[in-house]
């Protein structure tokens, strides 16, 4: 490891949190929402350090790494050092400064159960005594608002949660933001081959707060000014039939639009995230992105003049195709989201 800290914020994998408290959405099938489809940039802090790598240690003509011989791993939520509780990667930093040699003891969640291992520093060439970790504090991507609720001044995103990308589990977060962002490129997606919306940091400041995330999508509160802006009634599942629908996304820097797409399949058996089966069918959009691509996830799906639910995931062996989770589901879990670990 280098002689400086080194605190790794990668790209956000929009693949699949336990955080904090979020006042309940009173939102359910029949109450009104408003269709969103905007594309923004998404900006999370994780609740602890995490190991997104290591780092040989070079120390007297050798190289070793003492964190991955004591069985570390990468995804590893480093959450407490000697006992002492880790807020975050800076944190951990500082707490490493004092190190003079002796072991000692991490304690870490890996795979939903903490563990604690011990881990002796060497000395550096230049004289630090390190563990060698790359550690994440934060996260950072692009994704689509859902809806917002014009009630409780909340808003859902993304239709599914956020994992570190080093081991794709559910990241419990300290908090985080959404801001503005213009979709500058769009990178078409192919068979085997995903494809991504390239966004850049839009004028103004915060549209809100990222206070929780759960397996059906990420909340917080819509703390931007908000007018002019229509809602739709919520579908109650069983109103969810096979047919024509319309997704609303943000593919360049008109903003958010509708393109035709068709609901080919609906699993009421409860999925988390993947409920709906979903065809794009508008030209325009396949012409531009071939069908849905990474930075689409929250996509509203519009069907008979309700808001019906989200898009989630791209069929990979076909992009034209995808998932999408019901509203209903979406709501339940905003309602019933956990407090801070």
């Amino acid at each position: 490891m280098k002689n400086k800290k080194i605190i790794s914020i990668a790209g956000l994998l929009l693949l699949l949190l336990r955080s904090g408290a979020l006042p309940a959405l009173a939102a359910g099938p029949g109450d009104e929402l408003v269709p969103v489809g905007e594309t923004v940039g998404i900006d999370l802090l994780c609740c602890g350090a995490v190991v997104s790598g290591f780092a040989e240690v070079h120390t007297g003509g050798s190289t070793v790494c003492p964190a991955r011989d004591a069985g570390v791993r990468p995804g590893d939520r480093i959450t407490a050092l000697d006992g002492a509780a880790v807020a975050d990667g800076q944190d951990f930093m500082a707490k490493a400064a004092a190190f003079t040699g002796e072991s000692v003891s991490l304690t870490l969640c890996r795979d939903g159960r903490d563990l604690e291992l011990t881990v002796t520093p060497v000395r550096n060439d230049q004289g630090l005594w390190q563990l060698g970790l790359w550690l994440r504090d934060a996260i950072h991507g692009v994704g689509t608002v859902t809806f917002y609720d014009p009630a409780s001044g909340t808003y859902g995103a993304l239709g599914h949660g956020v994992g570190a990308p080093e081991s794709r589990e559910l990241l419990p977060i300290a908090g985080g933001s959404i801001s503005p962002t213009t979709v500058a490129d769009v990178v078409p997606g192919k068979a085997g081959e995903p494809g991504e919306l390239c966004g850049m940091p839009g004028e103004g400041g915060a549209l809100g707060t990222v206070e929780s995330n759960t397996p059906q999508g990420i909340f917080g509160k819509w703390t931007a000014p908000v007018s002019g802006l229509g809602t739709l009634p919520v579908a109650a599942d069983e109103e969810i039939r096979p047919g024509p629908a319309t997704i609303l996304s943000t593919v360049d820097e008109a903003g958010p639009r509708a393109f035709d797409a068709e609901i080919l399949r609906i699993d009421r058996s409860g999925g988390e995230t993947r409920q709906l089966t979903i065809s794009v069918t508008d030209p325009e959009l396949l012409a531009v992105t071939g069908g849905i691509v990474q930075g689409m996830s929250g996509s509203p799906i519009v069907q008979d003049g309700k808001l019906v639910g989200a898009v989630t995931h791209v069929l990979v062996s076909d992009p034209s195709k995808g998932y999408g989770i019901s509203m209903e589901n979406m709501l339940k879990a905003a309602g019933r989201t956990p407090a801070a670990a």
